[in-house]
C-alpha cells in the first residue's frame, strides 16, 4: 500500500530566471504557501517549491511518511515467509520477484546498497526466493546468480541468517546454524550472556529464533538451491571453523560445540518452561499494532514461532503479527517490495524541522496538526530500557507509529528540537510532557558520556564474537551522531556546558573524534552524517569554532568538498575507513555537510557558497531533489536504508538556515532560547546515574 505522506510534486511550476543572483536581501516572515515563486530569486523559489511539496505530503492526521527502503533481502525474506505460512498471493508474489530481479547486479549478484558490491548473503536469499517464485534455473538471471554464488564461496558462506532460512526450508541441516538453546531466557543478569546484555533488535529476532531453534521445523516447499554449495548441502558440519590468533572467538566457538553436544539432554520440564517463558516474552512484546520490535525480522519470526507452536490466525497475536507485516508491503503499479520498517516519527519530526527552518509560520495550519501528532505518540510505557534505569521514568518517541516497548534517543531529541522550533514550548500543557521526554534522554546516558539509541551501556563487545554474532551488530554502544544530537538538544534547553551530562558528553566527542578530523557515523552514511551532528551541536553549545579540534573538522568536510560543489560518501566507508568522505554528491549528504559548517560559523565561506549553488542547481521544479543512494545506515557493513524522504527535507533545512543566516535573522536556536533556559519544570535523572 502506498501511504498518505508520500510526497508528489505535480504542481510544482517554475523555474530560474536566467542570469537571476542567486540570493536576494528580502525578509522572509509569511508562511512558506504563501510565497509567490515566479517573484522571487532561485534560492527562494527553490525554498517555496519545496516547501510546498513537503506541505502537500503531508498527511491529514498531521504526520508526514516516506518509503524506507532496504535491500533485496526483504522481500525475498517475505516470499519465503509466505510460503512457510501457506499463505502466498501468486499476483504479489510476482511483483515482488520483478523487484528482486530489478536489483541485481550485471555480474550476477545482489548487493547492499545501490551500486554496491555484490553480497554472499543477499544472493543467495535473492535466488532462492526467485526460485520459489518460479524462475526457471536456466533463466540469465539464475544462471548469472549461481556463478556468482559458486565463485564466492558458495552457500555455506552465507552469514547466520541466510542459514536459519536455509535450515527451515529443508536446504541444510539445523546442525549448522550456532545453538540457541531456549534455557538462556533463564540465564541471570550477572551471566556473562543474558537477553539484557543485547540491543533491542537483537532481543526482538533472538527469542522467537530460541521457540524455532527448539522445534527445528522444516518446510518442504518442492524446490531445492543445491547448486549453490560447493559440498553436498546435507553433509556440511561444523560451518564455525575456529581461527588462528582469535582466542576469544575460538573460545565461543567452543562453547557453541559443547552445547549442542548437552542441548539433547536438556530435561523435558526444563524445555517446556523455557519455551513457555519464550513465548510470554514474544506475545508481550506483540501487544501493539506495530508488530514485536516493529521491524520486519521480528515480525517474520514472531509469527513463524507462533505457527510452529500450533497457533493459527484466529489467534489475535498471531492476527495482529500478520497484519503488521503486510503493513510494510508497499504494491505501487506493477512492482512490490517491502519495508523494513516505517518511519512517520522520524520523517515528522524532520520535515517539522526543515519547514520551521524555512519560516513557516507557528500558526500554520500543518504545524499545528504536527505538533498534536507528534504529542500523540510520546511514549511513557515503561520498555526494555528500564532494566538497566527502573527509577527512570518514560516520556521518549519511538521511530515507527507504535513501538512502545523501545523508543529511541535518536528519535526523542529530534521531537523534541522540532517541537521547540515549531514553539511547542510555549504552551504550557506541552512543558511537562517536553520535560519528561529530556528528563528520560539525560537518564539514557551511558556511563562515558555519549548514548546508544534504545539501551544503557549496552556495551558487552566481546559478544560479537559469538557464532551467532557473524553480523557483528548484536550491541547498543554510545556514538558520535547521538552525542551531537543530545548536546544540541541540552544546548537548545539553554543548558551550558558547565552542565555535568554536557561536559561528559564533551569530553567523550573529542575522544572519538577520527585523525582526519571527521566524526563516525552509526546511523547515517557515514563520516558526513557523523560530523554534521557533532558540529551542529557544538555550535547550538556556543564552542569556539576557532579551537583546533573544530577547525580539524571544518578543514575536513572542505577538503572533501567535491568539484560540482556537492558532497557524498559510499556506504563502502564502513568497510575502508581510507575512503570516508568520498563518493558521488547526494542532496541528502551535501545538505548535512553545509549544517554542520554553518553550525560552527562557516555560512559566508566559498565552501557553503558552492554547496548551496549545488543544491539550488539540482532542484527541479517538478521532483524536487532526485537521489538514489543509500544514506542510511540500519548496521555498518550489513545492512542499508535508502530513506525516501531524505532528499526532500534535509536539503530544504539546509537552505532555511542559509538564508535565514544570511538575512541576519535570529536563528531557530536564538530565537527558542530568547528570554534565558527554559524551564520544562523539574526532571529527576538530571544527573544521568541509572
Amino acid at each position: 500500500m502506498k501511504h498518505s505522506g508520500t510526497i508528489t510534486q505535480t504542481a510544482l511550476a517554475g523555474q530560474a530566471r536566467p542570469g537571476a543572483a542567486l540570493f536576494e536581501e528580502t525578509a522572509f516572515h509569511a508562511p512558506v504557501a504563501q510565497a509567490d515563486p515566479a517573484q522571487t530569486d532561485p534560492l527562494t523559489r527553490t525554498i517555496h517549491l519545496a516547501a510546498s511539496a513537503l506541505l502537500a505530503g503531508q498527511a491529514e492526521q498531521g504526520f508526514w511518511h516516506f518509503d524506507l527502503e532496504a535491500d533485496a533481502t526483504i522481500p525475498a525474506e517475505y516470499i519465503l515467509l509466505q510460503h512457510f505460512m501457506g499463505t502466498v498471493d501468486k499476483a504479489r508474489e510476482k511483483r515482488l520477484a520483478e523487484y528482486i530481479c530489478s536489483r541485481q547486479s550485471g555480474d550476477g549478484s545482489w548487493p547492499l546498497y545501490e551500486a554496491g558490491p555484490g553480497n554472499i548473503s543477499a544472493t543467495v536469499k535473492s535466488y532462492y526466493a526467485l526460485k520459489i517464485a518460479g524462475l526457471e534455473s536456466a533463466s540469465p538471471i539464475m544462471q548469472g546468480a549461481r556463478k556468482w554464488v559458486l565463485a564466492h564461496g558458495g552457500a555455506e558462506s552465507a552469514n547466520v541468517f541466510t542459514r536459519i532460512q536455509l535450515a527451515l526450508f529443508g536446504q541444510i541441516p539445523w546442525r549448522t546454524v550456532p545453538a540457541m538453546p531456549a534455557e538462556i531466557l533463564c540465564l541471570p543478569r550477572w551471566f556473562f550472556f543474558s537477553l539484557d546484555k543485547v540491543s533491542y533488535w537483537s532481543r526482538c529476532v533472538i527469542v522467537p529464533l530460541l521457540i524455532l531453534f527448539a522445534k527445528r521445523p522444516v518446510y518442504q516447499p518442492g524446490h531445492d538451491v543445491k547448486e549453490l554449495f560447493l559440498s553436498p548441502p546435507q553433509q556440511l558440519g561444523h560451518i564455525d571453523r575456529f581461527a588462528r590468533g582469535k582466542w576469544m572467538k575460538n573460545a565461543f566457538i567452543l562453547i557453541d560445540r559443547i552445547v549442542k553436544i548437552v542441548e539433547p539432554r536438556i530435561p523435558r520440564k526444563l524445555r517446556e518452561r523455557s519455551l513457555h517463558r519464550a513465548e510470554a516474552w514474544m506475545r508481550k512484546h506483540m501487544a501493539g499494532a506495530g508488530g514485536i520490535g516493529a521491524i520486519y525480522p521480528a515480525m517474520a519470526n514472531a509469527v513463524m514461532a507462533l505457527k510452529v507452536l500450533g497457533y493459527d490466525s484466529k489467534d489475535p497475536d498471531m492476527a495482529r503479527g500478520v497484519q503488521a507485516i503486510e503493513d510494510l508491503v508497499l504494491d505501487e503499479g506493477d512492482e512490490s517490495y517491502v519495508q523494513p520498517c516505517l518511519s512517520p516519527v522520524w520523517d515528522s519530526c524532520l520535515s517539522l524541522s526543515a519547514l520551521s527552518e524555512c519560516g513557516i509560520d507557528a500558526e500554520h495550519e500543518a504545524v499545528k496538526k504536527s505538533i498534536h501528532w507528534l504529542f500523540e505518540k510520546q511514549v511513557f510505557v515503561t520498555g526494555d530500557w528500564a532494566a538497566n534505569a527502573p527509577a527512570l521514568e518514560g516520556g521518549g518517541w519511538a521511530f515507527q507509529f507504535e513501538n512502545d516497548f523501545y523508543p529511541d534517543v535518536d528519535d526523542t531529541s529530534m521531537v523534541v528540537m522540532a517541537l521547540l522550533r515549531a514553539g511547542a514550548h510555549k504552551d504550557p500543557q506541552h512543558r511537562e510532557a517536553l520535560g519528561r521526554a529530556v528528563n528520560w534522554v539525560l537518564g539514557m546516558q551511558n556511563s562515558d558520556g555519549g548514548w546508544g539509541a534504545f539501551d544503557i551501556d549496552n556495551d558487552y563487545a566481546y559478544l560479537n564474537n559469538i557464532p551467532f554474532a557473524d553480523h557483528g551488530a548484536l550491541l547498543d554502544p554510545s556514538t558520535e551522531d547521538l552525542a551531537g544530537r543530545c548536546i544540541e538538544m541540552l544546548a537548545m534547553l539553554g543548558y551550558e556546558r558547565s552542565f555535568a551530562p554536557l561536559a561528559r558528553a564533551l569530553n567523550y566527542l573529542k575522544s572519538r573524534q577520527t585523525e582526519s578530523g571527521a566524526w563516525y557515523g552509526r546511523w547515517g552514511v557515514n563520516y558526513i552524517y557523523g560530523t554534521w551532528a557533532v558540529l551542529v551541536g557544538l555550535g547550538a553549545l556556543g564552542e569556539d569554532p576557532r579551537q583546533p579540534y573544530i577547525r580539524k573538522a571544518i578543514a575536513w568536510l572542505k577538503r572533501i568538498q567535491n568539484q560540482d560543489g556537492g558532497w557524498g560518501e559510499g556506504c563502502d566507508s564502513y568497510d575502508d575507513p581510507a575512503l570516508c568522505g568520498h563518493g558521488d554528491s547526494t542532496a541528502s549528504q551535501t545538505a548535512w555537510a553545509l549544517l554542520g559548517l554553518m553550525a560552527v560559523g562557516e555560512v559566508h565561506s566559498e565552501a557553503v557558497e558552492r554547496g548551496i549553488h549545488y543544491l539550488v542547481r539540482n532542484f527541479e521544479a517538478t521532483s524536487g531533489w532526485k537521489e538514489a543512494a543509500y544514506t542510511g545506515t540500519g548496521f555498518p557493513r550489513v545492512f542499508y536504508l535508502r530513506y525516501h524522504g531524505y532528499s526532500h527535507y534535509f536539503p530544504l533545512w539546509a537552505l532555511g538556515v542559509y538564508r535565514r543566516t544570511k538575512q541576519g535573522l535570529p536563528s531557530r536556536l536564538e530565537q527558542v532560547r530568547d528570554g534565558g533556559p527554559i524551564d520544562l519544570g523539574a526532571m529527576s535523572a538530571l544527573s544521568g546515574q541509572h
